[in-house]
């Protein structure tokens, strides 16, 4: 049993519980702890130098990276916080006195072991394994959208370049540089259960293959998604195509159109609160490294930890 510092003991007699201390309690119960490690434990370990100081409880690790994502920290910053915060202590269990807090360059190593071996996927993928045992992704039915996620568009670098795996893009009359995140979404539950991340040039329809399931019977999305070959091949193959219809020039749509349209958007709208969660609530709205592999493993570790978020109540009971 692990000796409590003076700090610890102070800590625990405050009168408040803080938003955060909720948060991640919260996070506790629901995260498919077990689950995650089995996914991670024949990478991490066989890694590791057999000489040397040891290795880092595994799960230690995976609390910091997923702290990391939720709060949207840096290494450096992930290190700063573990030392100035204790609800992050208690979090990664770390005791001050008695434990080793991971540097900046263990925490990097670790986000990097995830990225070279596309972990980030595996524990999507597990983390949705678990959400349909729980009943959460049972439905037929998908919602696609897509988001656009800003880069550094400077060149004052050491390249003076921008991001070749970047591109620039129009919306709206604005232009943005970065790249673009392609998701879909479970119909009932909206949990995302595929997901592609490509540069922002790339057009919404083109990803919608790579967006499906092979039991879908019905297909949702916004006005990047009309296609009439896409259409007519979707009915020739059983599926619904409930995509939001464009108004044509010089015509306008009809009045009975126009509610079906008001209709499919109540339905489909409810997969911007993804996006929200995402870049409001973890706070990723802006592209973290340089090259979009690194950012679509961040991405991938986002969108699982979203569902998670997005599911906890029914997950806590």
């Amino acid at each position: 049993m692990k000796q409590s510092s003076f700090f610890s003991q102070n800590y625990d007699a405050k009168k408040k519980t803080t938003r955060k201390e909720l948060f991640l309690a919260q996070m506790e119960q629901v995260v498919p702890w077990n689950r995650l490690l089995r996914v991670l434990k024949p990478y991490y370990y066989s890694s590791k130098p057999k000489a040397g100081r040891p290795a880092m409880p595994l799960e230690r690790m995976l609390r910091i990276h997923l702290m990391q994502q939720w709060y949207s920290l840096a290494d450096e910053s992930m290190e700063d916080a573990l030392y100035e915060i204790e609800s992050m202590r208690r979090f990664a269990d770390i005791e001050l006195n008695e434990d080793a807090i991971p540097d900046e360059t263990t925490i990097l190593n670790f986000r990097r072991l995830i990225e070279k071996h596309q972990l980030a996927d595996k524990l999507f993928t597990s983390i949705n394994r678990h959400l349909k045992h729980e009943g959460l992704l049972v439905s037929k039915g998908t919602i696609v959208d897509a988001t656009i996620v800003k880069a550094a568009s400077s060149t004052k670098n050491k390249d003076k370049s921008r991001d070749p795996d970047m591109h620039s893009t129009r919306k709206n009359g604005q232009y943005y540089f970065g790249m673009k995140v392609h998701i879909g979404t479970d119909i009932n539950s909206n949990v995302v259960h595929s997901a592609t991340v490509t540069a922002a040039n790339e057009s919404d329809i083109g990803q919608l293959p790579q967006l499906l399931r092979e039991d879908d019977k019905l297909i949702m999305g916004d006005a990047g998604y009309v296609n009439q070959d896409y259409k007519r091949g979707s009915r020739h193959l059983g599926f619904s195509w409930q995509v939001i219809e464009k108004a044509g020039r010089p015509k306008k749509l009809s009045k009975s159109r126009v509610k079906k349209n008001q209709r499919r958007t109540s339905i489909r709208s409810k997969v911007e609160h993804i996006f929200r969660v995402m870049k409001c609530q973890f706070g990723y709205n802006k592209a973290r490294y340089k090259g979009l592999e690194k950012n679509r493993s961040q991405v991938m570790m986002l969108l699982a930890l979203t569902n998670l978020y997005t599911q906890r109540k029914a997950l806590m009971g």
